[in-house]
């Protein structure tokens, strides 16, 4: 399960016209992650979910970076901190948002994270975990292509390491290349990317 491939998501962006302090705040710190300064992101989304207690999108950004930045991560003690941490703002993002579709994608993510790491010794443990969440998220969100991309990432990764063919899910990924034309995120600072991810995983496994 090494070879899964993060999914990194695009960001929005907006005018600073009329903007709350919060909204400024929230596009700085993603500016900042888009300049690929991450932990300077971090910091600043971990000061605005205490400024805005009531708001998920800061912890789900703190978590969400952290999750990301994990992956390939060799230090077990770096990585157990960061993933530990993440879990934290993963769970105050669910108390705020439980049934947030992006919260659900993302707690898959950080099961991934341990999968991709060992999967010998994390796949068997928390492999059904991660489907389970995907089967959940596509019974909610059938199209939904942030979904359908996750979900078919994640088996694509598992045919892959058990030696199975890929072929069906090749359905799944020009499903969501067409629905993404047309998606639009349900809220301000939600993610929305992932039609050029889901573009290179069907030019990479399925001609």
């Amino acid at each position: 399960m090494k070879n899964i491939i993060i999914i990194i998501i695009s960001l929005i962006t907006f005018s600073g016209i009329s903007q709350t302090p919060y909204e400024k705040g929230m596009q700085k710190a993603l500016d900042l992650w888009e300049a690929k300064k991450p932990m300077e992101a971090v910091n600043l989304f971990e000061r605005i979910s205490k400024a805005e207690p009531d708001e998920w999108l800061p912890s789900f950004y703190v978590s969400y970076i952290l999750v990301v930045n994990s992956f390939g991560e060799t230090d077990e003690t770096k990585l157990k901190n960061q993933m530990d941490k993440a879990l934290n703002y993963l769970n105050d993002s669910k108390v705020l948002a439980k049934d947030e579709i992006e919260v659900m994608l993302l707690d898959a993510l950080w099961y991934t994270v341990w999968v991709a790491q060992d999967g010998a010794v994390y796949g068997m443990k928390y492999g059904g975990k991660v489907s389970e969440i995907y089967q959940t998220a596509i019974t909610k969100a059938p199209n939904n292509p942030r979904v359908i991309l996750n979900k078919a990432e994640w088996d694509i990764g598992g045919a892959k390491f058990f030696g199975k063919p890929i072929d069906p899910y090749c359905n799944e990924l020009k499903k969501a290349i067409v629905l993404f034309k047309d998606y639009q995120p349900t809220g301000k600072f939600y993610p929305m990317g992932g039609l050029q991810r889901a573009k290179d995983l069907l030019a990479e496994n399925c001609n």
